[in-house]
């Protein structure tokens, strides 16, 4: 067998629906707080695990832009956290040479959390070993919706719509299509993550919460992502 087909193909754009924060906590009579600070420890640990394999860049489905409906303590934990987050991985990631970009509405967000991420975006932009997207107050149609509005308003005629413009005009579009996507916590959907980026994604189902999920989890992922593209 020659050195060529043993070559392990390493996906350049991994994307994850980290769900079950809550029913972690819950099952463990914790506070919802304890689920979302374990959840936002386990994204710095995921991060490691792949980048370090190879992988550039990593997507965080954190916010969606329809879950506005959650009880306001809940928002304003998950918001404080995300803000105590991004903070607070800055030196890390500077040490380590990683950025932060993010995906969504995000110049909505209530209080200070604008400027965190702000913050964040600008202090670790010259990181080039691996590339955190938070998706926050994200949706895939929201993304679509304001790229077409972009479009509308650069006055652009039909004729210099394709694929590669509408790719310009998404939240961030030096971002590669998305090779797998994974969700946690036992659901099956993509709940409107990443819809244009996602058309020819691996998808990855499992049932352990995201606060369980394990550098494992990692391995076990890039391989059958490696059986799946031999077969293809």
């Amino acid at each position: 067998m020659n050195n060529i087909s043993q070559k392990k193909v390493i996906p350049s754009h991994v994307a994850v629906i980290f769900d079950g924060n809550r029913r972690w906590a819950r099952e463990r009579n914790l506070s919802i707080y304890d689920g979302y600070l374990r959840g936002y420890e386990k994204v710095r640990d995921a991060c490691d695990w792949f980048f370090l394999r190879g992988v550039k860049n990593f997507s965080v489905y954190v916010f969606a832009g329809s879950s506005w409906e959650r009880e306001k303590k809940e928002l304003d934990i998950l918001m404080n956290l995300t803000s105590e987050f991004l903070l607070g991985s800055i030196d890390d990631f500077n040490k380590k040479d990683y950025k932060i970009i993010a995906g969504g509405r995000i110049d909505e967000l209530p209080n200070d959390l604008p400027l965190a991420f702000e913050e964040a975006l600008e202090k670790t932009k010259q990181g080039m070993s691996g590339t955190l997207n938070v998706c926050f107050n994200y949706g895939g149609r929201f993304e679509l919706i304001d790229a077409i509005k972009k479009i509308v308003k650069n006055e652009l005629t039909e004729e210099q719509i394709h694929e590669g413009i509408v790719k310009k005009y998404l939240y961030n579009p030096l971002l590669p299509d998305v090779d797998i996507i994974a969700r946690t916590g036992g659901e099956h959907s993509l709940n409107d993550f990443l819809t244009w980026q996602s058309v020819n994604a691996e998808l990855f189902f499992l049932k352990k919460y995201w606060p369980d999920f394990e550098e494992l989890d990692v391995v076990n992922m890039l391989e059958e992502y490696n059986l799946r593209r031999k077969k293809f």
